[in-house]
């Protein structure tokens, strides 16, 4: 197994994993925000040192520097001098969720469709093969996660569907399959799964979970697929209404955009 889904916190490894594209201050800063919007990094969490952000992104330290220095102009970051000194997150709700909205605004309807399409294909995959690799320890190790899943924030339940579908990807023995879900939670996953700001969706991730888990129990690949794929089908429905809400409301005094049907992600796939 990938040692990166057994030691340490996965979500944060997923945060400081290196970035795929050459290293630019814009990236950097983006990958941190989605991080702090999505309840990963924490208020008053300590961030790396710019040398030590620099080295775990795969950037050069100015460029470190200059993605804290964007973070700090925009309130999210405070940086203290002394020995107890670094940056820390200063989470403000009112800031994230326009953050958030602002992202949301500048993506159309079909990139998320894309990028949703683009999640469900390596977590699909990953949940189709693990149920004909799993081990009895491999399913203590799900039912481990999935029992010690906090629900009752959105923190909280985007760190089980990190921690999730991280362990499923190691569960193939897919080493290219955990390295892709690894690049997807950190660039799509605090957007993508933006649902689990309602009660309702933290609730059903869990219910998704013990279906995928049934399903690998079961040496069922077909099941695993389409439980994985349904549970990201539901979150890019909830992504788009919001995205038509979010339009809706900055454009009021207009009709607004129009809102067709969008056919489910494995329709689109086939």
């Amino acid at each position: 197994m990938p040692q990166a889904t057994r030691s340490g916190d996965a979500t944060h490894a997923v945060v400081f994993s290196p970035l795929d594209a050459i290293g630019r201050a814009e990236l950097v800063e983006q990958r941190l925000t989605d991080a702090i919007v999505a309840g990963v990094l924490r208020d008053g969490e300590r961030l790396p040192s710019e040398s030590e952000l620099a080295k775990s992104l795969g950037v050069a330290v100015v460029t470190a520097r200059e993605a804290l220095e964007g973070m700090r102009d925009k309130g999210l970051v405070q940086t203290r001098r002394g020995r107890d000194g670094g940056s820390f997150v200063t989470y403000d709700r009112d800031a994230a969720g326009w953050l958030i909205d602002a992202r949301l605004r500048d993506l159309s309807r079909i990139d998320l469709r894309d990028l949703a399409l683009h999640t469900a294909a390596i977590a699909g995959t990953a949940a189709e093969v693990a149920a004909d690799r799993a081990s009895e320890d491999d399913l203590e190790t799900l039912h481990a996660i999935d029992q010690r899943a906090d629900l009752s924030t959105a923190g909280g339940a985007r760190r089980a569907v990190g921690r999730f579908q991280l362990e499923v990807a190691a569960v193939s023995q897919s080493p290219r399959l955990v390295h892709e879900e690894l690049r997807l939670q950190a660039e799509a996953g605090p957007l993508l799964w933006l649902c689990l700001r309602e009660q309702e969706y933290r609730d059903e991730s869990g219910r998704r979970r013990a279906s995928i888990i049934r399903a690998i129990r079961d040496v069922d690949p077909v099941a695993a697929r389409a439980a994985t794929v349904a549970h990201i089908d539901g979150a890019l429905g909830w992504l788009i209404d919001e995205k038509l809400r979010i339009e809706a409301s900055a454009h009021s005094s207009t009709d607004g955009p129009s809102h067709g049907e969008f056919p489910p992600i494995e329709e689109v796939a086939g």
